[in-house]
């Protein structure tokens, strides 16, 4: 094989169609757009969605805005509500069963709304900076 004699396979280069070359081509006069009208012009398109100047279906509809997939499953606690359970390390489990949080929730984070007045360990409960500082002051600490 030599540089001069490769070609494209049979049927994978199509010739061009030549428009406006007379009524024997099929595509003679109009060249194949039809009378008048936007589309026969040159340089007639429109945008995608247009619809002739009508207020367009994408702009009639209402905004749809984002929705977080976890905020149902994240939830939020108290620090007075973490007062007034009565033991001493406390996790996601302990606060479903005492009905603090849904039962569906995943993540829980304490916010420092109220005081700690005795010393308490959380365990797996993510806390604001706040709020560990009044439950390390209180003789508390925060696990991961």
């Amino acid at each position: 094989m030599y540089l001069n004699t490769i070609q494209a396979a049979c049927g994978a280069r199509k010739k061009a169609k030549r428009v406006g070359r007379g009524i024997g081509s099929t595509d003679g006069k109009t060249c194949g757009r039809g009378h008048k009208g936007q589309k026969a012009r040159s340089g007639g398109f429109h945008k995608v969605g247009f619809e002739g100047g009508q207020m367009p279906l994408q702009r009639r509809l209402p905004k749809v805005g984002f929705t977080s997939r976890t905020k149902k499953f994240t939830a939020e606690v108290r620090l007075a509500e973490i007062d007034t359970l009565q033991a001493e390390v406390i996790d996601i489990q302990l606060l479903i069963s005492q009905n603090i949080i849904p039962a569906f929730s995943k993540k829980v984070k304490v916010v420092n709304t109220g005081t700690v007045s005795r010393s308490v360990t959380l365990k797996g409960i993510g806390v604001t900076a706040g709020a560990k500082l009044t439950i390390e002051a209180a003789g508390g600490k925060v696990e991961a």
